[in-house]
């Protein structure tokens, strides 16, 4: 996988931080259309389970967010409902890089 540019990196720190913060298996960030950036990790309560990658979606358009430029998984990879929810707020041809807990890319999925 080739390197990722400074601002896809800066995802991946986000997304290790989330995860890092509370012992989470999987973190995620997120850009949005204006540049701003969200970051998340995945929840697991008796009443609900959200992955990472939703609930960083969920904080974009809660944020007024109307697109989304790019996406990384670190810690695990993008399922098909996260998929799903990065092509409702972003459209078709988003880029989700999935990374190892490292930060080391394992591969892209495209929306």
């Amino acid at each position: 996988m080739p390197d990722l540019d400074a601002e896809d990196a800066k995802l991946v720190t986000l997304a290790r931080g989330a995860r890092g913060r509370i012992g989470a298996s999987t973190g995620a960030a997120l850009r949005d259309e204006t540049g701003r950036t969200y970051a998340s990790a995945n929840v697991g309560l008796s009443s609900v389970s959200l992955s990472a990658l939703v609930l960083v979606v969920a904080q974009a358009a809660a944020s007024g967010a109307r697109g989304v430029e790019a996406a990384v998984v670190v810690g695990g990879e993008a399922s098909a409902s996260d998929i799903l929810a990065v092509r409702d707020l972003g459209g078709v041809g988003v880029a989700i890089v999935e990374c190892s807990a490292d930060g080391t890319v394992a591969s892209r999925v495209v929306t």
